[in-house]
């Protein structure tokens, strides 16, 4: 390692050692608790079964739950807090600390260009960016895969595992670094250039939450006549749900029919309406919507990183 990469990691060594420091003690605690959890999961010969009413409910499930729900969300927490961390701690200053103290013009007095200067810096912390996103998401994943979708959560689409896991949450930590750098960039100075990166890390997240389920259309499950609904299961429930008529308009259950058994069937004649339906996301989707965040965060972390290359060169002129 030489040259402008050498000079990278001689400003950077300090962030990166004590990233990876977290991760190990992050790893040997989750490694600790899921013991304990499959411990107990082969004492008490517990088979999980996905939905509040899949037939899980018992002691065991109750004592496996409690013990590591918690645990788990505060880890996807953690998970959920990575991009805006880095893009804080380590974007905005990636730029803004060399241009609020000038200590930039020294490497750039080296014959080094200012692309290449800026290319070893960034592509230094991205990597290491990617590398945390990955082994926090994957240590969240692995914690919870044995309880997933099952009685209390967490489910796939809680927040604290879908925004920690998966392909996603690596995708926008490489967004919250591009964000927090051009913020550092055209702010020059560490501070602000702070506020400013979290301010626009958290409006995207935000963003992508919000407009989530209107990526895809969710799954239409019908029920004929009044005959028992299909459970939900591990799905991800909309909220819509109601009734149908012989042609297949729907009528939701909060203007019609807030009742059960005969007198449900009562108002179903009534109104003449032949079945019912629920409209729920499949825990399929959890990949449909990972790779949509995904290609929304990279695409807009290529953006932000072809601006400041345009910003570049006249901050360090």
């Amino acid at each position: 390692m030489k040259g402008v990469l050498w000079l990278a990691w001689r400003q950077q060594r300090l962030m990166i050692l004590s990233a990876f420091a977290l991760l190990a003690l992050c790893a040997a605690y989750v490694a600790y608790r899921r013991s304990e959890m499959t411990e107990l999961i082969d004492a008490t010969g517990w088979v999980p079964c996905p939905g509040w009413n899949g037939g899980c409910e018992s002691t065991a499930t109750f004592e496996i739950m409690q013990g590591n729900s918690a645990g788990i969300r505060a880890l996807g927490t953690l998970g959920i807090a990575v991009p805006a961390l880095i893009g804080v701690f380590w974007g905005a200053p990636l730029i803004g600390r060399e241009l609020e103290t000038g200590t930039f013009k020294l490497a750039l007095t080296q014959g080094v260009g200012p692309r290449r200067w800026f290319a070893a810096r960034f592509g230094l912390a991205a990597l290491v960016a990617v590398l945390v996103a990955a082994v926090v998401g994957a240590l969240v994943a692995w914690w919870w895969l044995p309880i997933a979708n099952t009685l209390d959560g967490p489910y796939w689409h809680d927040a604290a595992v879908y925004q920690a896991t998966g392909p996603a949450p690596v995708a926008c930590a490489l967004f919250g670094l591009a964000a927090g750098t051009l913020a550092g960039l055209l702010v020059r100075r560490t501070l602000p250039a702070m506020g400013a990166a979290v301010a626009a890390i958290g409006t995207a997240m935000v963003f992508v939450t919000f407009f989530r389920t209107s990526w895809i259309a969710p799954e239409t499950r019908i029920t004929p006549g009044d005959t028992p609904k299909r459970l939900v299961g591990s799905a991800w429930s909309t909220g819509q749900f109601g009734y149908l008529t012989p042609d297949g308009r729907e009528y939701p259950i909060t203007e019609f029919c807030q009742t059960s058994g005969d007198e449900m069937r009562a108002c179903m004649a009534e109104h003449g309406f032949t079945g019912r339906y629920h409209k729920v996301y499949p825990s399929g989707d959890f990949w449909t919507f990972q790779w949509i965040d995904t290609a929304l965060y990279l695409g807009a972390a290529a953006v932000l990183v072809g601006l400041t290359l345009l910003v570049l060169r006249r901050r360090t002129a």
